[in-house]
């Protein structure tokens, strides 16, 4: 066993979900790694909500630092807009069910996702910048922007940063894409995707965490809301959850083929999860 499995075993109680999915995946970033140089090496997570990216980064990040590669994860919720930014939005596109609530493209302050990441790649010896933090059990459940005190402050230099989101390395769909979608909403998300194309090119590797049925992705979110209820916090309803995911399933459809045909780094691991977040298939 190597040391960075020993440490990911430290910090995750579940050794099959060690051995079999994220070690290897670990040993990857670890090849990747020994060949940064100049700046930290950024690997971009992509998933559906539920499907553990959060838990996956954690878990990466924790690791790589008990072997003495200074890392840290961000997560593209960290950038979503303060709540009442987030209703002037869903305001403006009255009607748009992509935009009534938190999670598609133009609900994230982009321009500033990008600076924090290029801080954190840019951080030397001695120092350090702040990265914001999204609480989301604030305003029942909808979420808000925590207070600055609350922020993380990540100290440089780094080795690894672990960049993780729901629609990581999506990118515009052309027109004739766009037509044959017959989606009306989707237009609108389309041109508000353009901005995160940013976020893609500062990514120097890319795992992509896939899942069979999109049904699947429905009963993770309704979980992950009722045990945020159950540590006492504010969070959706069975029906809310349902309601709010719902919603997000039709831009799955539209982008993850796209996503599949045109990676968004040459380094790129599809891994496809069954309904327990394990894999049950990996393409390289």
């Amino acid at each position: 066993m190597t040391p960075l499995t020993r440490a990911l075993h430290r910090h995750v109680p579940d050794a099959p979900r060690v051995d079999l999915f994220y070690a290897p995946l670990a040993h990857t970033v670890e090849q990747q790694l020994a060949r940064a140089t100049t700046r930290p090496l950024v690997v971009g997570i992509q998933g559906p909500q539920g499907s553990g990216k959060s838990t996956l980064a954690t878990a990466l990040t924790q690791a790589f630092v008990d072997v003495g590669a200074r890392s840290v994860s961000v997560s593209i919720d960290d950038f979503y807009l303060p709540h009442a930014e987030q209703r002037a939005l869903a305001a403006r596109w009255a009607g748009n069910r992509y935009l009534e609530h938190r999670g598609g493209p133009g609900t994230h302050e982009v321009e500033f996702g990008t600076r924090v990441l290029g801080e954190l790649c840019a951080l030397g010896p001695g120092m350090s910048t702040r990265i914001l933090l999204y609480d989301k059990s604030a305003q029942g459940g909808r979420g808000d922007r925590a207070p600055e005190n609350q922020w993380r402050r990540a100290e440089g230099p780094l080795d690894l940063v672990i960049f993780e989101g729901w629609m990581l390395g999506f990118s515009p769909l052309t027109d004739e894409e766009l037509a044959s979608t017959h989606d009306a909403a989707l237009p609108v998300v389309n041109d508000l995707l353009r901005p995160y194309a940013a976020w893609t090119r500062a990514l120097d590797a890319f795992v992509h965490l896939d899942v069979e049925k999109l049904e699947t992705i429905v009963g993770w979110r309704v979980d992950a809301e009722r045990h945020r209820r159950e540590r006492g916090e504010q969070a959706l309803s069975d029906d809310d959850a349902r309601d709010y995911i719902e919603r997000f399933l039709p831009i799955y459809e539209a982008y993850v083929p796209r996503l599949h045909a045109r990676p968004p780094c040459d380094v790129f691991e599809h891994i496809v999860l069954g309904a327990d977040r394990m894999p049950i298939a990996t393409f390289v």
